[in-house]
């Protein structure tokens, strides 16, 4: 059973760091690609960053430069490390997994950057 559960959120100052992490299980291998989304209050759901198998790395315009996809395939890991952080990136960030056409997505963990 695929599993996604993401951590490291929390409450930041503008212009701080946080690390935010997914595990993945039962393998990392299964899927295409990786990558995380992220939803503000009030908002849809937006693309933030993607990783693919090859280590093909995608950003959305608004976060190029300030965050930065991995992933550790021994530990099963993907991460977004998120510096220089504004408030508009304020929202819910969930993890997604792809295998061919099938998505699978984290419950999300909160970010919160205050002015």
């Amino acid at each position: 059973q695929v599993q996604l559960v993401e951590s490291g959120g929390g409450e930041v100052q503008a212009g701080g760091s946080l690390r935010l992490s997914c595990l993945v299980s039962p393998s990392i291998f299964e899927f295409n690609s990786l990558g995380w989304f992220r939803q503000a209050p009030g908002r849809e759901r937006e693309f933030v960053a993607t990783i693919t198998l090859g280590g093909r790395i995608d950003y959305t315009g608004a976060v190029d430069g300030r965050f930065i996809i991995s992933r550790d395939n021994a530990q099963k890991t993907l991460y977004l490390q998120m510096n220089n952080l504004k408030p508009e990136d304020t929202g819910d960030y969930y993890c997604k997994a792809t295998i061919l056409s099938r998505a699978y997505w984290g419950r999300g963990t909160q970010v919160t950057v205050s002015s």
